[in-house]
């Protein structure tokens, strides 16, 4: 296990994720240390020393007040935001619990683009409390404004109101004015909680001249320490406190203060408060500094579309995306090059969006490739130069590897020659280059990878051999002829069938004799095997070296098989169009033109394995097991195929196209702390980091202590698997990416695919300096 003291910022390091969390300034952990030190007394006590705490306790609250703009009310130090909204929602649900007798439909009112701890704290204690109102979120326009005649219609019959000064994703801010001049006409009485979590510091709040009754905060949104924050409550506004015990905080929140982090804020605060202090900026800086990073992005990412106004949002924030580029495209290649960003969706194979700009009415594309740039007010000039340096040397990695169009000539082609997988929500798009002939084919495309696709075509000034389906679903969008269409002046052929199949192909033959058509690529053949069952279209295409017009069973590299033959499963057949007597021949004609270890490439992969082979499908799947060894008639095939489909219309939690098999992992872990013994004790283990070639450029990395470090990218896996096959059971290999998911995977994908000496390293460079 590493040592805390070895894990530290990455030398270089560019923080721009500061509303999630912010650095602590010097001031404040100063500040926190002297504290622990040397005023360690308990507030509570009543000697000397306890006094000096209390000193502390007071001396804070008293600057939060100017801060906040709160010279009545209660400031109650608690653990941060998420406490100081349970405490709000909590207080105004137990003191509405007679009114919502009498209101026919009470609702409870919360902000569409709120953070998740406001409508989840809102379910959960209305359930909780027997309240049983509705909970109902209040639309936002496009610009992510509160729709206030949506207010005004609902107040009258609400319990609470919930909104926020300024959004966390985007930085849109509301009008609190307008706001309370809505609430206020319609209901005078509700209780209205705004969450001032991201405003603190940025918007000038005069809460006690507002009729807010509730607004938390959060110290580590504003350059303190987590674990501190504190909620203010208007005079006379209804607070039930929800931590009892030695009567703390006037009764109000049991337990001892967090001195430490309370003296933090106390830091903070001064300078805040100090009008002669330049730690914080002025608007109008902040401003500027926004200004420059757009015109940063702007240069680098020709496609960037802004998620938000301007005029309407904090200085501090900018969420955009790009046309084109996946959100954790952006991403990495950032995090590579050290620059430390969030993304608007998750980074994971199950893509969603962003629920705040889904609720702003935004595009899909938008809301699932957002990124969120974040600085903080206490900002530098020096910090703001470095990080546009850092984003356009960063984007300079992607015009060399083609995803972003450029001029620029790739400085590596040898990441654009072979096979790739991309990979969008368990659907696998395989894209194999042939570099020495500049061609280029696309088998089985997703729309949102479609952008990729077009960017590398005119990129590299590729022609297109065949953009293929390896079979097509009824009402199933058509991609491939989409881009068939885009890309038609570099299309080799003008001619296709319904499935992308240039109608001027010649033939070759295959192992068991059969003639089939097949399309040149390079010094290569790709032959088309029509395979009906899943679907009635559903075909397989071969990909390898024809001998004197024959492409035998060990000269087939690739077997593109669509839904045919899955990863721990074979393609369902109860669906329109399927037959599972088609299914039993086509998968038995397979097996007479392919050996039983040829990589099979699937449409689908739900277990991030990218290929398998019909050795390994054996193993794991009895019904394919008799198959393949003649055990089994075709009417038994249709009885057992009939019950595993059966069992797939049981599973609701996801739609396959498959039953599957789930494949149990069994990896070697090399941990960061043990890496260095675990090289120096073998020195002729093959680091491969498994990071796209853009990541791998952004912050080149040549060597792991002594050991050449070779870039095989994750999605290479299928390619690497196949040429180094010869390798797979002398070879060592050690497997490392930015966390250890990536390297996880491409460690799994070869374990499984028999490489005897594989290894991986959890947290990956993240936990190396």
């Amino acid at each position: 296990m590493l040592n805390l003291t070895d894990i530290q910022p990455q030398v270089d390091e560019i923080y721009l994720d500061n509303n999630a969390t912010t650095p602590v300034l010097p001031q404040a952990a100063e500040a926190a240390i002297h504290t622990m030190n040397l005023c360690y007394g308990n507030p509570s006590s009543s000697h000397m020393t306890g006094l000096k705490a209390k000193y502390i306790l007071e001396s804070t609250r008293t600057l939060a007040r100017q801060v906040i703009g709160a010279d009545s009310g209660e400031i109650i130090f608690t653990s941060g935001a998420t406490e100081g909204i349970q405490t709000s929602i909590i207080s105004a649900l137990n003191a509405s619990r007679d009114k919502a007798r009498v209101i026919q439909n009470p609702v409870l009112l919360y902000g569409a683009t709120e953070h998740k701890a406001v409508p989840e704290t809102l379910k959960h204690w209305n359930a909780m409390l027997n309240i049983n109102a509705e909970v109902i979120a209040i639309p936002v326009d496009e610009r992510g404004i509160l729709d206030v005649d949506f207010i005004a219609e609902h107040a009258a019959d609400a319990l609470i109101i919930c909104t926020m000064v300024a959004n966390n994703e985007t930085g849109v801010f509301q009008d609190i004015v307008l706001l309370e001049q809505v609430i206020r006409q319609h209901n005078p009485d509700v209780l209205w909680m705004v969450d001032c979590v991201q405003g603190l510091g940025k918007i000038a709040l005069n809460l006690a001249n507002t009729s807010i009754d509730y607004a938390p905060f959060s110290g580590h949104k504003l350059y303190g320490p987590k674990g501190i924050g504190m909620l203010y409550v208007r005079d006379q506004a209804p607070y039930t406190p929800i931590i009892a015990g030695g009567g703390q905080e006037s009764g109000l929140r049991s337990g001892t203060e967090n001195l430490p982090g309370i003296a933090a804020l106390n830091a903070i605060f001064k300078l805040l408060v100090d009008d002669d202090d330049t730690t914080f900026k002025s608007h109008q800086q902040l401003c500027a500094y926004r200004q420059q990073l757009a015109e940063t992005l702007n240069k680098v990412f020709p496609n960037i579309v802004y998620n938000h106004d301007f005029s309407c949002s904090l200085p501090t924030t900018l969420n955009f995306s790009v046309k084109g580029l996946s959100s954790k495209d952006i991403m990495d290649l950032f995090d590579a090059a050290r620059i430390r960003v969030s993304s608007g969706s998750a980074c994971s194979s199950k893509v969603t969006g962003s629920f705040v700009l889904d609720a702003m009415g935004k595009s899909k594309w938008q809301s699932e490739g957002a990124i969120r740039l974040s600085f903080g007010p206490a900002s530098t000039q020096d910090e703001i130069d470095r990080a546009c340096s850092a984003i356009e040397a960063a984007a300079k990695a992607m015009q060399h590897h083609c995803l972003l169009l450029t001029d620029a000539q790739g400085e590596s082609d040898v990441y654009v020659d072979g096979l790739q997988q991309w990979t969008f929500d368990n659907q696998l798009t395989w894209c194999y280059v042939d570099q020495a002939t500049k061609q280029v084919l696309l088998i089985d495309p997703v729309v949102e990878l479609s952008e990729r696709f077009q960017t590398l075509v005119n990129c590299r000034q590729f022609t297109v051999a065949a953009v293929l389906n390896t079979h097509l679903h009824d009402g199933q969008e058509d991609c491939a002829a989409m881009l068939r269409g885009i890309v038609q002046e570099t299309l080799r052929s003008e001619s296709h069938d319904s499935l992308g199949w240039p109608e001027t192909a010649s033939e070759v033959m295959l192992e068991n004799g059969q003639s089939v058509a097949a399309i040149a690529l390079g010094d290569k053949i790709l032959a088309k095997l029509d395979l009906p069952g899943h679907t009635e279209n559903s075909r397989a295409y071969l990909l390898g070296n024809a001998v004197d017009g024959r492409l035998g069973k060990t000269n087939i590299d690739y077997v593109f098989a669509g839904d045919l033959i899955q990863i721990g499963g074979l393609g369902r057949s109860d669906i329109h169009g399927a037959r599972p007597d088609q299914l039993f021949d086509s998968i038995k004609l397979l097996t007479e033109v392919v050996a039983e270890s040829t990589l099979i490439c699937p449409a689908h992969d739900y277990q991030q394995l990218f290929s398998t082979t019909l050795a390994l499908e054996a193993k794991s799947n009895p019904l394919l097991a008799k198959l393949l060894t003649g055990d089994l008639t075709r009417a038994q095939f249709i009885d057992e195929k009939e019950r595993l489909d059966q069992q797939l219309q049981d599973i609701t939690e996801q739609a396959l196209c498959g039953l599957i098999t789930q494949h149990s992992k069994s990896l070697i872990d090399v941990f960061p702390d043990k890496l260095q013994s675990f090289l120096a004790a073998n020195p002729d283990v093959q680091v491969v980091d498994v990071r796209e070639p853009f990541e791998f450029e952004a912050h080149r990395r040549e060597y792991l202590d002594e050991q050449k470090i070779v870039n095989i990218p994750l999605t290479r896996i299928t390619d690497f698997i196949h040429r180094f096959k010869g390798e797979k059971r002398e070879t060592k290999f050690i497997c490392i990416c930015r966390s250890g998911s990536r390297s996880a995977a491409a460690a799994n994908a070869l374990k499984r695919l028999e490489f005897e000496h594989v290894y991986h390293v959890p947290g990956g460079f993240a936990l190396l300096n």
